[in-house]
């Protein structure tokens, strides 16, 4: 009870969901179940009917659009617990039921007695509310799961084949459309919003374009031996062999002769130097 209910619960493409098919539940449940002594509220024929009690559940609902969009905002600030959504979600219904009982008694004047009025009407929107709640809830629950199976089993797909001596090259969504052995990839260069994999492809410089971010490109690739050197290139630091500190600044020389000597800019000279460092105590220590 006193955790933090789960974030798909408030996100906004599930809201406008669950309101959209609370609604199109309690127009069925209304026309076949006829609640709220719904058959005595107009006498017209049974298409005029539907009509007529269409619009009045629909003002109904207006409830819920309501309490989702102060959910949807109370949400994105503090922290909301499941005792605090079943609070919430009993509110809507005393809230709704509030809303049919003065419909009957004040718009259709019902004779009955308030209390057992209010009474009934809350049963029924309990049944209106808490049955497409609770259908929404597991299919937002299973649609959850489905997407963090198929994350799993992406980084899987993105892992497995780098324990071989591969790298693997991802687009923005995800999708894999390179994979190049570890010491055949030479630099990683951003244009735009692509990022050109420069690698050696029988002994020649070959390029691979793939639409994502080198900042992306960054964080997954961070297990490997590719470091940013300037603000649009990575280097295989696996593949460089010189380090040339001049006048002009920081270079890297990588051991392929058709590759020109890679400037570094003073934002990551000295990560660049500590990492230059490290494999040079790496390789003495071999």
């Amino acid at each position: 009870m006193n955790q933090k209910i789960p974030a798909y619960l408030y996100e906004k493409g599930n809201i406008m969901r669950l309101i959209l098919y609370t609604a199109l539940f309690a127009l069925v449940f209304i026309n076949i179940y006829q609640p709220f002594n719904s058959p005595n509220w107009f006498p017209v024929s049974r298409f005029m009917f539907f009509v007529f009690s269409s619009l009045v559940i629909l003002t109904g609902v207006l409830v819920v659009v309501v309490s989702r969009i102060i959910m949807y905002y109370h949400a994105r600030t503090q922290n909301l617990f499941v005792w605090q959504y079943i609070l919430w979600v009993l509110a809507e219904i005393i809230a709704m039921a509030l809303f049919y009982t003065l419909f009957e008694k004040l718009v259709l004047n019902d004779p009955r007695d308030f209390a057992e009025m209010m009474r009934e009407s809350s049963l029924n929107t309990g049944l209106v509310l808490a049955l497409p709640y609770s259908t929404v809830w597991l299919y937002f629950a299973w649609k959850e799961n489905t997407k963090q199976l198929e994350r799993l089993s992406r980084e899987e797909t993105q892992t497995a084949p780098a324990n071989k001596g591969m790298i693997n090259f991802m687009d923005e969504k995800n999708e894999l459309k390179l994979s190049v052995q570890a010491d055949q990839v030479l630099w990683l260069e951003a244009a735009d919003n692509y990022v050109k994999i420069h690698y050696l492809n029988k002994g020649k410089i070959a390029t691979f374009m793939i639409r994502n971010t080198l900042k992306i490109m960054e964080e997954r690739l961070s297990n490997t031996a590719l470091a940013r050197c300037n603000r649009s290139i990575m280097v295989n630091f696996d593949k460089v062999k010189v380090l040339r500190k001049d006048k002009e600044g920081l270079f890297l020389g990588l051991d392929h002769e058709n590759v020109p000597d890679i400037p570094v800019s003073k934002s990551y000279s000295d990560r660049i130097m500590l990492r230059f460092s490290q494999y040079s105590s790496n390789d003495f220590k071999a």
